[in-house]
């Protein structure tokens, strides 16, 4: 359930809430190449223009199977498991209001796609440095269809949780959750780095970590405060809550970096950042801002431990899209169950509040969503994998996905600086420049 919920049938289209949408629909986008530049420092130096390369196509890929089918699937009908096409390629999609809403249908449209968008990115980050962007391209458009698009329709299109009553403000289920799970699906399919387990892989920029963190952090006030669909009190209670969990994060995470290593790292504290930002996101509108700063604070235990710990494993999930996205989601989809209160949100109590279905319903997503998205990606990208390669060479690997698929380097070194040229099989072959 979003907060369309709390709207009545809007008869016309209000030009206060429609200016806001437009505003937040354009902070959401950002937040795209914002998480490219976010990722692009947390790779090394051969990897950053690959790295934000998948998140830029990942724009075009979006935007596109979301305007031809994917909004259709999501939004279209009331299906318990998957909307239909009535709204293939934008039929029917006009600048009349869109039920329950004060904005135009194409608005709403269009800032869902940017949702779908930034989804297809995040997972890219469990398989930078080694995944062949060709295979990517293919997984992010079937992904975008037959895992996003449904599960969208399950918690905000009319599908079984929407009618059951499970409560995601602004995209738990079908943003976070999915793509931290199916982050963790593709990560055991696509396989370890080369290098993995073998030596330390660093960031290699720690301001573009930091700057992108803070650009996202910017845009997912568009993001949350946005998913209210107008100028309104859901909005600014989600606005509000979407500065204060971070930074209970970011105060609580800081603490735990300085105990763990009496050292306050700058790729922890942007990392920081991330998860407050997606605990709150199915919980911004239905929380009090005193939950949102216990959901900070204690949200980010499970979040660090997990990041702690993953590294241990083989699982060479290579930006813990997981951990920020994946456990995060879950825990604040499950917070809402405890602590959501009807004085806030006009909606319904958590079991605190006296409210025991509710923590029932959150739990139901919390298990279906990630199980969902888990099996379709892993048997997704096994198929796509029969047909084709999904990782570069050893050879490949080891020279950089920035010259080998882009042929290009973030750090052009002027008169010697590496070139790529096809070798007479076709393959990528080095050679200096000068």
């Amino acid at each position: 359930m979003s907060a369309v919920h709390l709207l009545a049938q809007a008869a016309e289209v209000d030009t206060g809430d429609t200016a806001w949408m437009l505003a937040a629909t354009a902070l959401v986008l950002m937040m795209t190449p914002a998480l490219g530049l976010f990722y692009a420092g947390l790779v090394r130096a051969k990897n950053p223009l690959n790295t934000f390369m998948m998140c830029a196509a990942s724009i075009a890929i979006g935007a596109v199977s979301w305007a031809l089918v994917g909004y259709s699937l999501a939004f279209d009908g009331t299906g318990d498991l998957i909307g239909g096409l009535g709204h293939f390629a934008l039929q029917d999609v006009t600048l009349a209001p869109r039920d329950g809403t004060t904005i135009p249908h194409l608005l709403f449209m269009a800032f869902q796609g940017t949702f779908c968008i930034i989804t297809i990115a995040l997972i890219s980050g469990a398989v930078v440095e080694r995944m062949r962007f060709s295979a990517f391209i293919v997984f992010a458009a079937l992904w975008s269809i037959l895992v996003y698009a449904v599960l969208a329709h399950w918690a905000f299109g009319g599908g079984w949780l929407f009618e059951r009553g499970t409560l995601d403000f602004a995209g738990g289920v079908p943003v976070e959750m999915a793509s931290g799970f199916s982050a963790l699906a593709a990560a055991l399919v696509v396989g370890a780095r080369k290098d993995y387990g073998r030596q330390a892989l660093l960031p290699h920029n720690a301001i573009y970590v930091l700057l992108g963190a803070g650009l996202l952090w910017f845009g997912w006030f568009g993001f949350n405060g946005g998913s209210g669909f107008g100028a309104n009190e859901a909005s600014v209670l989600a606005f509000t809550n979407t500065l204060l969990c971070p930074a209970a994060t970011l105060f609580v995470w800081m603490g735990l970096d300085a105990i763990r290593g009496r050292k306050v790292t700058a790729v922890g504290a942007a990392t920081a950042i991330i998860v407050g930002c997606v605990l709150i996101t199915p919980a911004g509108g239905f929380v009090s801002p005193g939950w949102a700063l216990a959901l900070g604070a204690l949200g980010a235990l499970p979040c660090y431990a997990m990041i702690v710990w993953r590294p241990r494993t083989r699982v060479d999930e290579t930006l813990d899209v997981l951990a920020a996205h994946g456990i995060a989601g879950f825990t604040g989809i499950l917070a809402i169950g405890f602590v959501a209160q009807a004085s806030w949100n006009g909606i319904s109590d958590g079991l605190i509040y006296g409210n025991a279905a509710q923590l029932t319903d959150q739990a139901l997503a919390a298990l279906a969503a990630p199980a969902y998205a888990f099996a379709v990606t892993f048997a997704l990208l096994k198929a796509i994998g029969a047909v084709m390669p999904l990782r570069a060479t050893e050879r490949e690997e080891a020279m950089g996905m920035d010259v080998i698929y882009h042929g290009e380097e973030a750090y052009p070194t002027g008169e010697g600086a590496i070139l790529v040229q096809p070798d007479v099989e076709g393959d990528a072959t080095l050679v200096k420049s000068g």
